[in-house]
This record gives structure tokens, sequence and C-alpha cells, in this order.
């Protein structure tokens, strides 16, 4: 059975792929409840880190019901790096994943997250040296190369592992990509695959539906797979998944009616943990997640995505059930259209 350190993964695992301004701790709760192994939280600047930066502390909160779960951090200095990492150690994590994969412009361009591609062996260094820094098991997340004249995965596997790392995740792109075109498993299928390998490989990259989520266990032999975008406005992918790999059977999709039930849940989580006023407006997004694709919707959208109360919010989703609750709503359409906003970033 593989492992992370102490951390023993279940047959089949799915990881909760961690998302700027989704993969917060409350749509963690939602998705935890729905059956998601192992979660990170959202990535975690490191210089922010060891500047105190409100915002970025606020990030570091993990809780029991999560676990198992890592703190994620990005950067490319070396001393700030192992520095943000000792700092994330004391919030205890289950591990400390470091991020070599975020393809977003204005992270990237200076060098971090996928931009590390381009400087390995600062990669290395910074690796190496977090793992000697911290007594928590780290791994570390990337993507296939910066661009296609330059795959490196398959060369930087055996020194990433040779660190000390206790796991890597690869998403089946190039950072020029960004989340654009489909993703190549078969580089990750030969990581897995070399038998110098020996830490588990977790797969990342257009797991969006049950079917495909067997298809990547199945012709790559991946220790887990990782879910990211597809998760969003649908947290019970991983409830879907689970029951497909263990049946056979596709799951219902959840009616107009059920989703109600699951945005009071999220709500109510939400509201425990920032209190109502900023509770609701960390949920706006989520409002429009879970019910877009709804036809005629919009005016009822723009009224819960600018309600200010529990109440208000509880007379439209009143609304929303009675127009139409019974109907099913399919909306993998969210896996194509939820990031483009950030290839301008």
């Amino acid at each position: 059975m593989a492992k992370i350190g102490n951390i023993e993964l279940p047959e089949y695992p799915l990881f909760l792929a961690p998302m700027e301004d989704v993969t917060d701790p409350t749509f963690r709760y939602m998705c935890k409840y729905f059956g998601a192994d192992i979660m990170y939280t959202e990535f975690i600047s490191s210089e922010g880190l060891i500047r105190d930066a409100k915002k970025t502390l606020q990030k570091l909160d993990v809780y029991d019901y999560e676990r198992p779960i890592a703190i994620q951090i990005f950067g490319n200095n070396l001393d700030a790096m192992v520095e943000a990492a000792k700092i994330a150690e004391t919030f205890n994590p289950d591990f400390i994943d470091i991020n070599f994969g975020c393809p977003v412009r204005k992270i990237a361009i200076k060098g971090s997250g996928a931009g590390m591609l381009r400087t390995p062996d600062l990669m290395i260094a910074i690796t190496q040296a977090i793992v000697k820094a911290v007594s928590l098991p780290v791994t570390v997340k990337t993507r296939l190369g910066w661009d296609e004249e330059s795959i490196v995965i398959e060369d930087l596997a055996e020194p990433l592992q040779d660190t000390g790392i206790q796991a890597l995740t690869i998403h089946g792109r190039t950072r020029s990509q960004f989340y654009r075109g489909e993703s190549d498993w078969s580089p990750i299928a030969r990581v897995k695959n070399n038998p110098r390998i020996t830490i588990p490989i977790i797969g990342n990259g257009d797991i969006k539906t049950p079917e495909g989520a067997k298809n990547a266990f199945e012709s790559t032999n991946v220790d887990g797979i990782m879910i990211g975008r597809a998760v969003i406005g649908r947290p019970w992918i991983f409830k879907e998944v689970k029951h497909y790999l263990k049946t056979g059977e596709i799951l219902p999709s959840p009616t107009v009616r059920e989703r109600i039930e699951y945005t009071r849940m999220h709500l109510h989580k939400s509201m425990e943990r920032k209190g109502e006023h900023y509770g609701i407006l960390e949920m706006r997004q989520h409002f429009s997640n879970y019910f877009k694709g709804l036809s005629n919707f919009k005016e009822t959208r723009l009224k819960l995505v600018t309600a200010n109360e529990v109440a208000q919010i509880e007379d439209i989703l009143q609304h929303i059930d009675k127009t139409w609750g019974d109907l099913p709503l399919e909306n993998n359409h969210l896996v194509d259209n939820c990031c483009k906003k950030l290839e301008n970033l």
C-alpha cells in the first residue's frame, strides 16, 4: 500500500487539488463530506508568510476533519521557502507540499510556481533544503515542463525523489499550455513505471468524469489522482468517482433540490467559520457555481449573489426549489470556463 510518510493511502485515493480562492476551508469541508481522501490548503506565498501577511496567515488554518491535509507553499528564494516551511509546520498539517506547477503569469514569470521548471537546479536545491529543515513529510507538485520544447519531468523525477520527498504530483501539461488543450498522461505513466521511482506518483489533469478517473488509474498505474477544476460547483464528484470505481455504475447527477441542500450546508459552514456577513460574501462564487447551467436563471442568480442576509438567501433558495427543484443539472462545462480569467493575471 502506498504511503506519504506514515500516511497510508487507500486503494484508488482521490486528492483535491489546491486552487486559489476556491479550496478554502469551507469548500474543503464539502469535498471531504463527499469523499476526498487527501486535501491541500490554497497555495501560500513564502514571502507573504514570513512577512506575517494577514491574508496569507488565514490560509494556514487546518482542521482535524480535513486530515490528511498539506499546507502548500510557493516561491523562488531558498531561504524564504525554508523559513516558510518551518512556519507552516507549526500549524500542524500532515505534510508540506511545494508548488512548482502554478502557471499563473504573475507567479510563473517571476520564477515561482511553474517558473521553477526553467531553473531545475534551484528547484532541487530548494526541495532538498526544505526536506532537511522540517520533520514532516515533504511532497512536490509540478508540470511536465515549461513548454513543448522542454519536457523535463522524466529527468527531474529521480533527482526530486533523491532529495527525500515522499510523493510527486504531476500535472500533464506544460506551463505554456496553462489549462488549454488536453493533458498528456504518457509522461506521468513513464515516471510512475520507471523502476527507479519508489515514491507515490499522483496524476493530475482533465479528470472530469468517473470514467476518466478509472482510465487514468488503469492506463498509468499511478498511486492516486488529483481532481482540480472539475470539482468547482461539483464537490460530489468524489462520491461519483468512488461509486463508479467500486461498482461500475454511474450515479445520477444531483437534482437542483439536492444542490440547494448542499448549498445550505456549505453556507452554514462558511458562516460558522467567518460569521454571517463574511460567510455570505465568501459563498457568492459558490452560489453561482452550484446553479450554473440553469436556464432563465440570470435574474435569480443576481439576487442570490447580492443578498446580504441569511433570510434573503433562504427565500431565494425556496424560490429556486419551487421553480427548478426536480430538474437534473449537469455542469461539466465549468471545467472549461472556470479558470479562463487566470490566463491574463
